[in-house]
């Protein structure tokens, strides 16, 4: 028993020693862990309770550029400075001292820096409201921003901003102290354009763009006293062939606020640029690039301790046009020559336009539009721009997309291709013309042609463009079949050009019901000369008679031919157009039946008693074409298609002349185009013959 008691007490006292050796252990533990975090990681532990977040923001990137077939710059980025305000390293407290400083400094230099405020110096010194910014003044009174009356004045809606952007602290009572009127109109007007563009950690502000190399210098020199100031290398938008394709190259602009609410969730920003216009429009998302990341390590005093690249930002990718800027020039020059002699004689005629297509592929080779601008002055000088806008030729518009017109005779060849092909008449069919209409005699229409040529068929009714041999003709196929295989051609319908285009209008029964009227058969007629309501523009009728030069094969017009990336070395895609109708599709049209038709398309200009003998009787390279004039109210309409050369067709062009009465001038647009693009004597170029004409 007694070895028994002993032998429980020895083993209670080892258990109560184990608890005493844990425990000190344990201890020990604990101390060393202290003494560690403490002692040897202390700094590292402060640095860490200081370190309040990590921020990724953007990082921008350059926009792709525009340039010819051949690489010739339409919209390129030119290398420049701008002076940006960084958000994370801009404290409120210096904020606006620091925009003062900047200001004067710039303004020393004789720099501009951005100011948007609608509000001004007027001559005695006192606030007043920008001249025509209405839309501006309102909303800067909207509830949006000051949520003033509508009727109050520059001063009020001046001294709401101070408030807003000068507060009142504990340490300042009077934060405006030291600052004249117009110091403070400076600091406020880019306080309130910061606040317009949303700045933040994502969005800098850009305080001034295109500063000098020296200005850059300075700025950086003074650093200290600029927190937040940073120097951006930047690329600016150029125009280096400003006067070449301006409506189809486009515009770049700020973005709207609608723009944004769509563009948002794309990963727009309020501060961006995006295409307004053109091209720059059309291929937004492959001109836009891709922004880039970076990660920003903030403190809890709100200061930047670390930044580091999470993704570099790419550029955007370069689009090559399907356009020739040597044929280009030569197509401007020839159309403004030749429409500024029309208006000599005919004060009516302001403008015109021709569009150039490749037949293979239908890529705009030329597209030329009269009156026009310099894209490197709109809309960047604001007086050039305010000519434009008030000029009443409308420059501004893209004559050979946007305006459609009365077409002429030259639809003469759509119509023989609808009777061939339904069997309303053959290469053998005569009309016989004594130059006055009789069908409808008895109501007393009696419509006229300009000739008097007997019995006459479908190719010698082309080449001369006889009026009664299609009246004829457009009676028995009947306006509905006609309308098919325009439609088919091409006209009436989208050519599918990448920017924005008329549709054109086909004249018919249902198109004059629109307007309250009704179609009669002698409507159905006129439509068939290409008069009635038919309106085109000069892209669709260049497609119109590629397809007939294509063998009835039509196919999609496109300005794009290939996207490279950035540095033009790697193609990122190729433009395949679509293709609307098919050569193979006979039931459309026969070859037969185009050939007649082409026929007497070569004859027009062949043949001597052709309508375009004069100037392509004797010309080098074999043409095949259609001369028409349309009447309006005032002078006639003067247009023109054709294609060549005749056996191998590579070009097929439309020229469109508005009131340009005498077909002469279209012809000579036509006619430089040729000589151009086949290398031929330019001393008789469309440009000479109209001064000789004219």
């Amino acid at each position: 028993m007694r070895h028994h008691f002993f032998r429980k007490k020895h083993i209670k006292t080892g258990r109560y020693i184990t608890c005493a050796v844990i425990s000190l252990v344990l201890a020990a533990v604990f101390i060393l862990r202290l003494f560690q975090w403490q002692i040897l990681e202390g700094a590292s532990a402060v640095k860490e309770a200081n370190q309040k977040s990590a921020t990724s923001v953007t990082m921008t990137t350059n926009r792709g550029e525009i340039v010819d077939k051949n690489g010739v710059g339409l919209a390129t980025n030119k290398t420049g400075y701008s002076l940006q305000f960084d958000y994370a390293y801009m404290t409120s407290s210096s904020e606006n001292g620091t925009i003062l400083r900047l200001i004067n400094l710039l303004e020393k230099r004789k720099e501009k820096w951005l100011d948007t405020l609608p509000i001004i110096m007027d001559k005695n010194g006192d606030y007043a409201f920008k001249a025509n910014s209405d839309s501006k003044i309102k909303y800067l009174k909207s509830k949006s921003f000051l949520g003033v009356n509508s009727y109050a004045d520059a001063n009020t809606c001046m001294q709401n901003l101070i408030e807003k952007y000068f507060a009142t602290t504990k340490e300042n009572s009077n934060p405006t102290a030291g600052y004249s009127k117009a110091d403070l109109r400076k600091i406020v007007s880019v306080r309130y354009a910061m606040t317009l563009q949303g700045f933040s950690l994502n969005t800098p502000y850009t305080f001034a763009e295109d500063v000098s190399r020296e200005t850059v210098e300075i700025v950086s020199e003074n650093s200290d006293s600029l927190p937040g100031v940073t120097v951006q290398v930047t690329t600016t938008r150029e125009n280096p062939n400003g006067t070449l394709i301006p409506q189809i190259v486009g515009t770049v602009g700020a973005i709207s606020p609608e723009e944004y609410s769509q563009l948002k969730a794309k990963g727009y920003h309020l501060n961006d640029r995006v295409g307004q216009s053109g091209i720059e429009s059309a291929m937004e998302s492959t001109l836009r690039g891709t922004e880039g990341k970076k990660s920003l390590t903030i403190n809890s005093s709100g200061k930047v301790t670390g930044e580091k690249v999470i993704t570099a930002p790419v550029s955007g990718d370069t689009v090559f046009m399907t356009i020739d800027s040597k044929l280009q020039k030569v197509a401007d020059d020839a159309l403004a020559a030749n429409v500024q002699a029309a208006h000599r004689l005919y004060s009516s005629c302001t403008g015109g336009s021709v569009v150039v297509l490749n037949v293979k592929d239908f890529s705009v080779l030329a597209a030329a539009s009269y009156p026009s601008y310099d894209l490197s002055k709109y809309p960047s000088d604001a007086a050039y721009t305010n000519k434009l806008l008030t000029d009443p030729s409308h420059p501004l518009t893209d004559q050979a997309f946007e305006s459609a017109y009365a077409p002429g005779s030259i639809f003469k060849p759509s119509v023989a291709l609808a009777a061939l092909q339904e069997g309303i008449i053959n290469i053998n069919t005569t009309y016989v013309c004594n130059h006055i209409y009789r069908r409808f005699e008895d109501s007393g229409y009696m419509p006229k042609c300009e000739g008097n040529h007997g019995a006459i068929s479908v190719e010698r009714a082309l080449e001369v463009s006889c009026n009664i041999f299609f009246f004829e003709t457009g009676f028995h196929t009947t306006i509905s079949k006609m309308n098919v295989y325009a439609k088919k051609l091409g006209l009436g319908e989208k050519t599918g050009v990448e920017i924005a285009e008329n549709t054109g209008t086909l004249a018919g029964p249902a198109e004059k019901k629109t307007s309250g009227g009704v179609w009669y058969p002698t409507d159905t007629i006129q439509a068939a000369i290409g008069q009635s309501d038919n309106r085109f523009t000069a892209a669709q009728l260049a497609a119109y008679v590629a397809t007939i030069a294509n063998n009835g094969t039509r196919k999609q017009e496109h300005l794009v031919d290939h996207v490279t990336d950035y540095s033009r070395k790697k193609i990122i895609s190729t433009t395949k157009p679509d293709t609307y109708t098919d050569n193979h599709d006979y039931s459309f049209l026969s070859k037969d039946n185009l050939d007649i038709v082409k026929t007497g398309m070569r004859d027009v200009c062949a043949s001597p008693h052709g309508t375009a003998y004069d100037p392509f009787g004797n010309y080098p390279v074999e043409i095949a074409a259609k001369t028409g004039t349309a009447e309006t109210s005032e002078s006639d309409n003067t247009t023109f298609i054709s294609f060549a050369p005749y056996n191998n067709p590579q070009i097929a062009l439309a020229v469109v002349i508005p009131h340009g009465a005498k077909g002469t001038y279209s012809k000579n647009v036509a006619k430089a185009i040729y000589d151009s693009y086949f290398k031929l004597d330019q001393s008789a170029s469309g440009a000479s013959a109209a001064k000789a004409v004219g």
